[in-house]
């Protein structure tokens, strides 16, 4: 249970917090030390699973703590991103349904995705992820942390207008959502070829 990788994989759940409280604290500094906690826990998803496969250290507790982190992880990011008013209209500060879209596809999906994993378990059926599952998260982390670091854009970014690196990061975000959705029903159709009657599929 307290392998390397099960080691990192909880230390991702524990900064966390850390990212909740430094993100709602005022000041640059703190800004930067919420970005800099975020990207070190999304470099530990990707950390974990290379320890488990170099240090043949894969267990059935980290296979299911490892998608808890995550969602945890970038469902509260997303949380704090809304409460801060990053997805309200530019013109009138309110928030705005439609610019939510990319952020509830992305949170309705690991929802769902969860589910079926969650049944799936019990049937001992488990359905590798793919490469661009992977690309999937890895433009998710990207698009979240530069959300992130939008009001300190004007410093670290000199060179390109606040709206138009807000505009970027979010323009990421839809990416990053239009490849949940195809991750989501490939999962989907993988998984559901394991519950209802017929023919094994060919591989």
């Amino acid at each position: 249970m307290f392998a390397l990788p099960n080691a990192i994989t909880m230390l991702r759940i524990l900064l966390v917090p850390v990212f909740a409280i430094a993100f709602v604290m005022p000041g640059d500094a703190a800004r930067i030390v919420a970005f800099l906690v975020f990207a070190l826990a999304g470099i530990s998803d990707w950390l974990d699973g290379f320890a488990a496969r170099k240090l043949n250290a894969g267990s059935d507790f980290g296979r299911m703590l490892d998608p808890i982190a995550d969602k945890v992880l970038v469902a509260v990011a997303l949380m704090m991103l809304v409460a801060e008013g990053t997805f309200a209209r530019p013109t009138t500060g309110t928030l705005s349904l439609l610019r939510l879209v990319p952020a509830l596809i992305i949170l309705s999906r690991e929802i769902l995705v969860s589910g079926l994993r969650e049944f799936l378990a019990g049937t001992r059926v488990s359905v590798p992820v793919t490469a661009i599952a992977k690309f999937k998260t890895a433009v998710q982390m990207l698009a979240i942390s530069a959300m992130i670091l939008t009001p300190l854009a004007d410093k670290f970014a000199p060179g390109i207008p606040s709206l138009t690196y807000a505009f970027i990061a979010y323009i990421l975000l839809w990416v990053a959502a239009a490849l949940t959705v195809y991750t989501g029903v490939i999962y989907f159709k993988n998984g559901m070829a394991h519950i209802r009657p017929g023919p094994t599929p060919p591989a």
